[in-house]
């Protein structure tokens, strides 16, 4: 079935910017340190309350952050209904390369008895390096950054599973988080373009945003929802609705402002509206 459902995250820049719809998968991308985790595990919080069971999928992350993480989800009462499935840094890379299928096959169960599933990969840029490490040992011809030739196969398999059941099925779903980190923004890396080809759209955080003080630091310009917006409730369509081109338009305006002290009036009136 389409994506007609809203997932409201309870992040207010996410359910107004780039909406999520119960079934979609939405890519959260970004370097490392700008907020990916954080906005997973306030997603995860949020969903207290709405019937939604939270997968937290860690790939690659060291024992004491996973544990940190269960500790603050359990301070807010979020550990009810969310399952931590956790392959860390030091175990071998196998594990690592089915962990997220191990989360997966548990959302799966959810969702053909009629539950609505969240499930968050963090992140699978690490599943990736794991399944290059297994494919090199195994002698297989490497590729594009020495990745295999099946690593989009890989990703798209996985993600593909993430749907929105009809009523005579059950009416379940699965909503898919998946995280990829990025070396200096750039998108255009083998990893983040694979990914971004399979989803639904993307969050994309900007580390400047991010220290700047903007949180979370989403970049409007490059942030998108391909199916979200049919999910969205009316109230917040209409609140909402030009609010990612006008941020968008700020944004570029302002870095224009940089080049050039000489503005148009017109220019000059839309910064100061801002």
């Amino acid at each position: 079935q389409s994506v007609n459902e809203p997932l409201q995250t309870g992040i207010k820049a996410i359910d107004a910017l780039v909406p999520i719809g119960r079934g979609q998968r939405e890519l959260v991308i970004g370097d490392r340190k700008t907020g990916k985790t954080s906005l997973a595990i306030d997603a995860i919080i949020n969903q207290k309350g709405k019937d939604t069971i939270c997968i937290y999928v860690a790939i690659g992350q060291k024992e004491s952050t996973v544990r940190a993480q269960a500790e603050t989800l359990k301070r807010y009462g979020a550990m009810e209904y969310t399952t931590i499935v956790t392959a860390s840094a030091s175990q071998p890379a196998p594990l690592l390369y089915i962990a997220p299928y191990s989360g997966l096959a548990m959302a799966e169960e959810f969702m053909y008895n009629g539950k609505h599933v969240l499930i968050v990969f963090d992140d699978l840029t690490k599943q990736a390096a794991a399944y290059r490490e297994l494919s090199l040992l195994l002698r297989r011809p490497p590729g594009r950054e020495a990745y295999p030739g099946d690593v989009f196969y890989l990703h798209s398999r996985m993600l593909e599973r993430a749907a929105k059941l009809n009523k005579e099925l059950g009416g379940g779903s699965i909503t898919a988080l998946p995280f990829v980190e990025t070396q200096a923004g750039d998108i255009s890396a083998y990893i983040p373009t694979n990914v971004i080809s399979i989803t639904d759209g993307q969050i994309f955080l900007e580390s400047d945003l991010f220290y700047s003080g903007i949180r979370p630091a989403i970049a409007a310009g490059l942030s998108v929802s391909r199916v979200g917006g049919a999910a969205q409730i009316k109230a917040m369509k209409k609140v909402s609705g030009t609010l990612r081109l006008d941020l968008a338009s700020f944004r570029e305006l302002e870095a224009f402002t940089q080049f050039g002290s000489d503005l148009d009036a017109a220019t000059q009136a839309k910064l100061k509206s801002w």
